[in-house]
C-alpha cells in the first residue's frame, strides 16, 4: 500500500506537435480577442482585494500559482511540476519548476514561494485567504523544493493553492502590482483605461510561449445588459462569460455564435448585516428567509439559470445537504416571525444592489416579495467601487445580493469582521473540526453540520446556485466548459 500520493505532470504532452495551417491560411488567422467583463477590478493584484473581478483578467495569464485548476475543478502541477503528500494530509513536498523567471527578469526559485505564502500570511496581509497561509509553515529545502506543514488536515489545498489568493509574487514588484502586475504568466500588461478596457499582450519570455496562439487580449467593461448584447451583435467583442442570461435567446439560434451554459460552485445570496438591529435577531432574519420564493428569484434574476440553495453550499459539492426546507418560502410565518420579534409594520431596510444584472433584477423581486410581509425594502443602487468600500469593507448597510464565487468559503462564517457580521463560537467550534478531519465520511457529516448551523441562523437568505451563460464568436476553440473558478484562461484561446 502506498503511504503517499505523488502527481506529475506529463512532459510527453508539452511535447506533442500542433498540427498548423500552412501557406496564406497560416498568414491569416487572427491572434487577437476581445473579451467582455460585467465589472471592472478595483487593481489587478488579487492578493490585495475581494473582486473575482481581478482573477477574470490576471490568474493564469499574468500571474500563476504553484497548481493550476482546470474547468473540470480537477487539479494539475503549474509552477510546481510535482508534488507529494504524506500520509496524514499535512505536509506536502513541492518540486518547482525549474528555468521560469518573472516578467521583469527575476527567477522563480523556492525562495520566491517562501516568500509570497509568508506575505499571504502577514500581519499586513489583506488577502481574503489569510487564514489559510496562516495554517501553513513553509520551508525551503532547496533552490527548487518547498515543503509546505500545514496545521490543518485539507484535502482541498491543491485547489486552494490554484486559486488567485495563491499567486507566486516577484519580492521586488509586490508594492505594485495593483496597477503594474508582474507575473511568470503567459501575458503582460499593455494598457489599462480606467473605465472603459485592459489590454494584455502575449510576452515572448515566457517558457512555452510558442505554444501561446493569441499576441493580444482586450477586456472590456460592459455592465448594462443591452449594450452587451449590441457590442456582440456588432463583433466589437468576441468573447463574454457570464454574460447576462436574458440575452441568451437572441444568440441560441443564430449561427455566428456558439452558446454555453456552464456549471458553478458559486452562491448567489441576499446578505444580511447580522450587527445591525433589527437584524441581530434572528427571527427577523428568519422572517426575511421565509418571505422569499427562491424559485420566482431564479426566474427575475437568472432568467431561470440556477438551483435553489439553503445554506452557503451547492449540489455537487462534497458533503453537500439540502437544508432548502430549513427556512422554505412561507409569508405567513415570515408574518408570525416579525411578529414575535416585537416589529411594527413596515420595516423599513436599505437593499444594496451592485451593478450586475442579477442584483439589480433580484433585486426587484425580492423587495416586491418583502413588501408583501410588511418589510419595506429601499432599493440603493450602487457602482462597483462603491459596493467594495460602503458594503464589503465599512459595512454600511442593510441587505445586499452577490454572488459568492469561491468553491470553498465556508471559513468565511468563522470570520468575527467578515461583511456580514456574524459571530458564533459554536461555528468556530465546528470549522475547526471540518479543518483537521481527515476521515472523509466524518468530515462530510461535519459540513452536513455547518451548512444546517448556518441555515438555522439565518446568516443570510441563501438564494441559488446560479449557471453561468458564455456567448461568443462560433470559430473560438478553447472556452471553459464549466467555472469552478472564475477566469478567462488565455492561454487555452485560439481561432479556428
Amino acid at each position: 500500500m502506498l503511504n503517499r500520493r505523488t502527481v506529475l505532470t506529463s512532459a510527453a504532452l508539452a511535447t506533442v506537435p500542433l498540427a498548423l495551417p500552412t501557406g496564406a491560411l497560416a498568414q491569416s488567422r487572427k491572434d487577437t480577442v476581445s473579451l467582455a467583463m460585467a465589472l471592472e477590478p478595483p487593481g489587478l493584484d488579487p492578493t490585495a482585494g475581494a473582486a473575482s473581478a481581478i482573477a477574470e483578467i490576471v490568474q493564469y495569464n499574468i500571474f500563476e500559482t504553484l497548481t493550476k485548476i482546470n474547468s473540470d475543478g480537477s487539479v494539475t502541477p503549474l509552477l510546481a511540476e510535482s508534488w507529494e503528500v504524506s500520509p496524514d494530509l499535512k505536509t506536502y513536498t513541492f518540486k518547482i519548476r525549474k528555468g521560469v523567471k518573472f516578467q521583469n527578469g527575476e527567477p522563480l526559485t523556492a525562495q520566491t514561494v517562501k516568500f509570497s505564502f509568508d506575505r499571504a500570511a502577514g500581519e499586513k496581509s489583506t488577502n481574503k485567504d489569510k487564514r489559510t497561509f496562516a495554517a501553513m509553515g513553509v520551508q525551503v529545502v532547496d533552490d527548487y523544493t518547498v515543503v509546505i506543514l500545514n496545521k490543518e488536515i485539507d484535502p482541498d489545498f491543491p485547489f486552494l493553492l490554484g486559486q488567485a489568493t495563491a499567486i507566486i509574487v516577484e519580492p521586488k514588484s509586490v508594492d505594485t502590482n495593483a496597477t503594474k502586475p508582474v507575473g511568470t504568466g503567459p501575458f503582460k500588461l499593455d494598457a489599462w483605461n480606467k473605465g472603459s478596457s485592459v489590454a494584455l499582450s502575449k510576452w515572448d519570455g515566457y517558457r512555452n510561449a510558442s505554444a501561446i496562439k493569441l499576441k493580444r487580449a482586450t477586456f472590456r467593461f460592459i455592465s448594462d445588459p443591452a449594450a452587451q448584447v449590441a457590442a456582440l451583435l456588432a463583433g466589437d467583442v468576441d468573447v463574454f462569460a457570464r454574460v447576462t442570461p436574458r440575452s441568451v435567446p437572441q444568440f441560441s439560434n443564430n449561427p455566428k455564435f456558439q452558446v454555453a451554459v456552464s456549471g458553478s460552485r458559486a452562491k448567489t445570496i441576499l446578505a444580511i448585516n447580522n450587527k445591525k438591529k433589527p437584524l441581530d435577531d434572528v427571527r427577523v432574519r428568519r422572517a426575511i428567509a421565509a418571505a422569499i420564493d427562491r424559485k420566482a428569484v431564479i426566474q427575475g434574476a437568472g432568467d431561470g439559470y440556477g438551483a435553489p440553495i439553503g445554506s452557503h453550499y451547492v449540489p455537487g459539492a462534497f458533503g453537500y445537504v439540502d437544508t432548502t426546507g430549513v427556512n422554505p418560502y412561507n409569508p405567513e410565518k415570515a408574518k408570525t416571525l416579525l411578529k414575535e420579534a416585537g416589529i411594527t409594520t413596515p420595516l423599513e431596510l436599505t437593499l444594496t444592489l451592485p451593478p450586475p444584472p442579477y442584483a439589480r433584477q433580484g433585486g426587484e423581486v425580492i423587495a416586491a416579495q418583502l413588501a408583501k410581509v410588511g418589510i419595506v425594502a429601499k432599493i440603493q443602487n450602487v457602482e462597483w467601487a462603491q459596493w467594495l468600500s460602503g458594503t464589503y469593507t465599512n459595512k454600511n448597510y442593510d441587505l445586499t445580493i452577490i454572488s459568492h464565487v469561491e468553491p470553498f468559503d465556508l471559513g468565511n462564517f468563522a470570520k468575527p469582521d467578515y461583511y456580514w457580521g456574524y459571530q458564533s463560537a459554536k461555528f468556530n467550534t465546528l470549522y475547526d473540526k471540518i479543518k483537521n478531519t481527515g476521515n472523509a465520511g466524518e468530515r462530510a457529516k461535519l459540513l452536513g453540520d455547518a451548512q444546517r448551523l448556518i441555515a438555522e441562523d439565518s446568516v443570510a437568505a441563501f438564494l441559488y446556485q446560479p449557471q453561468w451563460v458564455t456567448v461568443a464568436n462560433k470559430n473560438i476553440r478553447g472556452l471553459w466548459k464549466d467555472m469552478p473558478v472564475f477566469v478567462n484562461d488565455l492561454s487555452a484561446l485560439s481561432w479556428a
